[in-house]
């Protein structure tokens, strides 16, 4: 949807990460007022979390933001590279992702793209901060296109590794499915792989939608078991069963993560918590499944966003 260069402005003087969009993008209208309706609320917010956006304009036909350069990895780049994360580094990082969602939501702002290539993890100050992490892309995630009328009825866009089960369903999302996208992260952080998935895009929207997560503790025995129980709240299915605000969510998971003395690799079934969830429907048939996995996204992934 979008390539990113890092660029100069010339009247300030300073140095920017410049996205320039899709020209299909630029065309169409419902999309370039979502840009710029996002992109005022995400500049007015001003929070140490959140990229600052510059300049939202148009040039030669070009639509085009510019938003401070964030020296560093992506999430995503990092998860690559290193696996999965130590525990503090992994709360520190979800600590602040969650105080940048939380101020998003009192401006009525939802991400919709919570995601390890939409968070920053530059250099920290000092040795108490080891990492400074910001969200980017607030409001013009893949997710934006279908919610400008910009792609086909019943396609499914953004990520599926990370997506609330209401927005899978193309139901109304607030800032719980913000939280939902925010713990599938955290677990990916902390236990190497998300809590859901699948062979298909049809698999992996059935199991998050029907499924209860696994425990945390088994992926990564030196964590409590009482971390799971707070992971499956923030993975309930039902945006009303989750916690009331990011912080809250990564606040207990600390508390939790810290409670006593982790979990054997391998939990009884009776041992797992109860995880709220919907009564499926009959599964497909595999006849039935093939061939009906929804098209993927119209473009590719925004990845070097910075």
């Amino acid at each position: 949807m979008s390539v990113v260069y890092r660029a100069k402005d010339l009247r300030q003087g300073r140095v920017v990460a410049l996205k320039l969009f899709a020209p299909a993008l630029t065309q169409n209208e419902g999309f370039r007022r979502r840009l710029a309706h996002d992109s005022r609320t995400a500049t007015a917010i001003d929070h140490p979390h959140i990229v600052p956006i510059f300049e939202v304009d148009e040039t030669d036909g070009v639509l085009y933001l510019a938003m401070q350069y964030v020296p560093g990895l992506d999430l995503r780049a990092l998860l690559d590279r290193e696996g999965s994360l130590p525990v503090p580094t992994a709360l520190r990082i979800a600590a602040q992702v969650a105080s940048g969602l939380d101020a998003a939501h009192e401006h009525d702002l939802v991400h919709r793209g919570v995601e390890p290539s939409n968070i920053l993890v530059a250099a920290g100050t000092d040795s108490d901060h080891s990492e400074h992490v910001y969200l980017t892309n607030f409001g013009i995630s893949e997710t934006s296109l279908a919610l400008s009328g910009f792609t086909t009825a019943g396609t499914i866009v953004g990520t599926l590794d990370y997506m609330a089960p209401e927005q899978i369903s193309a139901r109304s999302v607030d800032g719980r499915s913000d939280q939902y996208s925010l713990a599938c992260v955290v677990y990916e952080a902390l236990a190497g792989r998300p809590p859901f998935e699948g062979n298909s895009a049809l698999e992996l929207g059935w199991v998050h939608q029907y499924d209860p997560p696994p425990a945390l503790s088994q992926a990564r025995p030196e964590i409590a078991r009482a971390a799971d129980a707070v992971m499956a709240k923030a993975l309930a299915k039902a945006p009303e069963d989750r916690y009331s605000s990011c912080q809250e969510f990564v606040a207990h998971l600390r508390t939790a993560a810290s409670s006593g003395v982790g979990a054997p690799s391998r939990m009884r079934a009776a041992e797992r918590p109860e995880v709220p969830t919907a009564s499926p429907p009959s599964p497909p048939a595999p006849g039935d499944a093939a061939g009906s996995t929804p098209p993927g996204p119209p473009f590719g992934d925004d990845d070097d966003e910075w």
